[in-house]
């Protein structure tokens, strides 16, 4: 049995500061039917969210929190990068957030993983 996960997501920052960028990659190793792949970020006790300026290297202006891609536009890229930004500010010395990757079939999650980052002042 093979030890690769089915989604898997990475962030290349582990701490970022408000308005810089953060740039991830997720690997789909996936190999049944689905129909979509989902990214949702989190921002710790905050209302504020992260905005998606890129995919696969084309720029998007994305200003939600959850960004869905269909299968079709997917095509057959087992590989997808992402880049995202926030405004949110650090009321204390840092803010935790998150990265988690879905895949959907049906409107049900066939599998995920989460990626964490600090937000810092």
């Amino acid at each position: 049995m093979s030890t690769k996960r089915e989604i898997s997501v990475v962030v290349t920052e582990n701490e970022i500061t408000q308005g810089q960028e953060i740039h991830g990659r997720i690997e789909l190793n996936y190999i049944g039917r689905f129909d979509s792949i989902v990214i949702n970020s989190h921002i710790e006790n905050s209302n504020d969210i992260f905005s998606y300026t890129s995919l696969n290297g084309r720029r998007i202006s994305y200003p939600y929190a959850r960004l869905s891609i269909f299968r079709e536009d997917i095509g057959n890229t087992r590989t997808l990068e992402f880049t995202a930004i926030t405004k949110h500010a650090p009321l204390i010395d840092y803010t935790k957030a998150k990265f988690r990757v879905a895949i959907i079939q049906e409107h049900k999650e066939v599998a995920s993983d989460v990626a964490y980052i600090k937000i810092t002042k």
